[in-house]
């Protein structure tokens, strides 16, 4: 017998044989993420996007809830305890539907439920926590402002004291989930520096109007959070959040999950471009038969599998307590850059039915732009490895 009859099959939809990476516990937790996903996102996402809207959030964050999805990587009160990679595949498939689902369900747990998680106190994770788990409160994290992005340690929105109490006052801006949150993750100044609070969005004061007029991320829920003057009780502060370390953690935790993410956004590009360029004949044959069509998907096959590869890196580091934010920056930084290019060249085989909304491509290209600045442009990862690399700090 041929060596090369002993070896298995080879696998067009894992050419690396990633799966062997994987337990049966976390395939398991995948396809059934994608089941759910093929059953309730993709069936209705092209007309939510086209409309601008995610008209049945509350119902699939429930749902989400159910399948363990929300705070999936954190333990106890009601959250699903799962392993980092499991999240991560979780993260995959939510977003080769629609980035705007992953969003809804990385804020959610990576953000503001993680930010009551690590630094709330008892009580706030008692009565958050397994409510947000179960997908019954949705929340959000307002941390970018109208003025201040990149830079969050110049925000403008104060909590001064007033007697034990705190008022708040300031603007969020961009914040996924905020004017369908039941709880808002809100960081401000104070005379004390840089502290995290716990707002119950029925506070008077508080309001949070929808964004319109996107572009991209267009079936998610993305709205300004506007406090004038909203006043919470002493213990709506996270005592333990002090300083930019708790909002830059929580960033990081999201960070990762888009590392998956984008390459569940790349994978979908894919395959679309794979089964069109067989089905596609100009010229007598299928496009997939010709050369410069094969050598862009053989490119694409190359730098997708290599995110995933570089995914599950990262999430067996943070399984192991070894994930360092500079490796964060370093996957989001390669995987969301190389899963527009994906995207990109999909695009340019399905031709003019690329801009279709008939397929997936087009939107989850314009997806992409906005997972590309947002939790940490470009830029930034570039400089946050720069410094690494170099010892030397080029933020100022």
């Amino acid at each position: 017998m041929s060596e090369s009859s002993k070896l298995p099959p080879f696998d067009p939809a894992d050419p690396l044989g990633l799966d062997e990476l994987l337990e049966p516990e976390d395939l398991g937790i995948r396809d059934t993420v994608r089941a759910w996903a093929a059953d309730r996102v993709l069936p209705h996402v092209a007309e939510w996007y086209e409309k601008g809207e995610l008209p049945e959030i509350r119902e699939l964050a429930r749902e989400l809830g159910e399948l363990g999805a929300l705070g999936m990587s954190l333990d106890g009160y009601g959250c699903a305890g799962a392993s980092a990679v499991q999240y991560g595949l979780a993260c995959l498939e939510l977003e080769a539907a629609d980035s705007g689902i992953r969003s809804l369900v990385s804020v959610q747990g990576s953000l503001a439920m993680y930010a009551v998680h690590r630094f709330g106190s008892e009580a706030q994770k008692r009565q958050w926590l397994p409510r947000m788990a179960a997908g019954e409160v949705i929340g959000c994290f307002g941390l970018t402002e109208p003025d201040h992005g990149s830079d969050p340690a110049s925000m403008r929105t104060y909590a001064k004291r007033d007697g034990t109490d705190w008022i708040l006052n300031g603007r969020k801006m961009w914040i996924t989930n905020g004017s369908v949150a039941g709880v808002a993750v809100v960081w401000a100044q104070t005379d004390d520096g840089i502290r995290g609070f716990v707002v119950p969005t029925d506070s008077a004061g508080f309001s949070a109007p929808e964004i319109k007029h996107k572009w991209s991320l267009r079936a998610s829920v993305t709205s300004e959070l506007v406090l004038d003057d909203v006043r919470l009780p002493a213990d709506a502060v996270l005592p333990e959040g002090a300083g930019l370390r708790g909002p830059l953690s929580c960033l990081s935790h999201a960070r990762y999950g888009i590392v998956w993410g984008a390459m569940g956004a790349a994978r979908s590009c894919f395959e679309a471009a794979v089964d069109y360029a067989k089905s596609r004949e100009q010229f007598g044959r299928p496009i997939g038969g010709f050369q410069l069509t094969q050598a862009k998907l053989a490119d694409m096959a190359v730098e997708l599998h290599k995110g995933i590869l570089l995914a599950h890196h990262l999430g067996r580091r943070m399984d192991a307590g070894r994930l360092r934010p500079e490796q964060v920056s370093f996957g989001k930084l390669n995987n969301v850059r190389e899963a527009i290019e994906i995207c990109r060249t999909a695009r340019t085989i399905l031709g003019a039915n690329g801009i279709s909304l008939e397929y997936p491509v087009m939107r989850h290209a314009t997806n992409l732009e906005s997972v590309l600045t947002y939790e940490g442009t470009v830029e930034m990862h570039q400089l946050v490895l720069g410094k690494a690399l170099t010892g030397l700090d080029a933020f100022r």
